[in-house]
């Protein structure tokens, strides 16, 4: 026993020393996202944009906290543990978003919140590959900017639609349809996108390995989730529902990569639709939203802003930063506009749920991530793309109540009751 009490010491010292400035940094970074995402609420924005921000701010743009010397860390040690934890946070966010996807209320929403989605997609992939190819000289940039710029995220758009009482007219409803289809169409063109690009075995052979694999995952996730999560949840062991569903987002991540060559977000987007299935469903939602929104995706938000140095970025790219902008509004409002136009829609419902789909979020920042670590983004372009989430962010709310502020369509309230 007095050996054990004498070696503890210096077998600890090491580890525990190594792991202070980690500790402070994750205090320090997690309290300072949830208290900017609060303020951004009570400012009429979601949380997001306060935690990005918050990110920024604790950066090398503003405060550069990992370097100060209460906090540095020369093994760098520190700032790759909070990307991988961002990494994380990636995962159990797409997992997330699978588990909330409703295929019923997805085939209810209709036929214009099909044509919306789809052409919300296509339409900023062709004009970000036309405008911009001739810029940069090469292709693969601009068609991966395209697929950043045809992510949305609408959530921003639900609570002003909630505010103003509209959240259950026919245009908020093809709103919810379509960013649903817009989130799929963006994963299933990312994993294509990084499968040509990355495959050495030959396209055909890769997506070959794609396809496989997907149809693999799915036939899994819809078939036999549901049923692991039943007899996990019977388990006499605490949170053994919970614990599945961890290892099911990790497994199938890892499986989407590793295996087929696709994007680990496509695994755990998978891994989400077949748990949804399941009679745990709300349960499920309820736990993971406690393990995600209290530790992962504020990780991910702020190392988002810990990865972006706007002092860097060279006075040229700004014009980028400009087009990019004006890219992701326009894009949106005609190739949405138009799906919803074409689905049967009026001209001025059609715009409505155009605007509705200006804002990106999470799911562009993480097509960014993974086009950075192809090699495709610099520093600086995925700086531009963080502020273009932020300025789309915060242009949709005023478009969007002024659009719906004129009088509805021959007159009549909302149809539905209110939100």
């Amino acid at each position: 026993m007095t050996a054990i009490l004498t070696l503890r010491p210096d077998w600890a010292a090491e580890p525990t020393s190594s792991l202070l400035p980690l500790l402070l940094a994750l205090a320090l970074l997690l309290g300072g996202a949830k208290l900017a995402g609060a303020l951004a609420v009570r400012l009429g924005q979601p949380a997001v944009l306060g935690e990005l921000l918050a990110g920024l701010a604790f950066g090398p743009s503003l405060l550069d906290l990992l370097h100060q010397p209460f906090l540095f860390d020369p093994s760098g040690m520190t700032a790759a543990t909070l990307q991988r934890l961002g990494g994380l946070g990636v995962i159990f966010l797409m997992f997330g978003a699978g588990l909330e996807t409703d295929l019923a209320g997805l085939r209810a929403s209709g036929r214009p919140a099909l044509l919306a989605g789809v052409m919300g997609v296509l339409t900023p992939i062709a004009l970000s590959a036309f405008a911009l190819a001739p810029l940069m000289g090469e292709w693969n940039t601009p068609l991966l900017l395209g697929i950043v710029l045809g992510a949305t995220s609408v959530s921003i758009s639900v609570q002003t639609l909630v505010e103003l009482r509209k959240l259950r007219t026919a245009e908020g409803l093809a709103l919810l349809g379509a960013a649903v289809i817009d989130d799929i169409l963006v994963i299933l063109a990312l994993s294509v996108f990084a499968a040509v690009v990355q495959g050495s075995t030959g396209l055909g052979l890769a997506l070959v390995r794609m396809v496989l694999t997907l149809t693999a995952s799915v036939m899994l996730g819809y078939f036999v989730l549901p049923w692991i999560a039943d007899r996990a949840s019977r388990l006499p062991i605490s949170k053994s529902l919970l614990s599945m569903v961890v290892v099911a987002a990790l497994f199938f991540a890892w499986s989407a990569e590793y295996v087929g060559g696709v994007a680990a977000i496509t695994g755990a987007f998978i891994a989400g639709v077949g748990v949804s299935r399941s009679h745990w469903r709300d349960e499920v939602a309820r736990d993971l939203e406690a393990l995600n929104y209290a530790f992962f995706v504020p990780l991910f938000l702020v190392s988002v802003g810990l990865s972006a140095n706007v002092r860097t970025v060279a006075p040229a790219h700004w014009g980028l930063a400009g087009l990019l902008v004006a890219l992701a509004v326009v894009s949106k409002v005609v190739g949405s506009g138009l799906g919803a136009r074409l689905g049967g829609f009026t001209p001025r419902q059609s715009l409505r749920v155009g605007l509705g789909m200006i804002s990106r979020g999470e799911v562009g920042l993480i097509v960014a991530g993974a086009g950075r670590s192809m090699g495709l983004l610099d520093a600086d372009t995925f700086t531009l793309i963080a502020l273009v989430v932020l300025a789309t962010t915060l242009l949709t709310p005023p478009l969007l109540r002024w659009a719906m502020s004129e009088r509805t369509d021959h007159g009549q309230a909302d149809p539905a009751g209110s939100g």
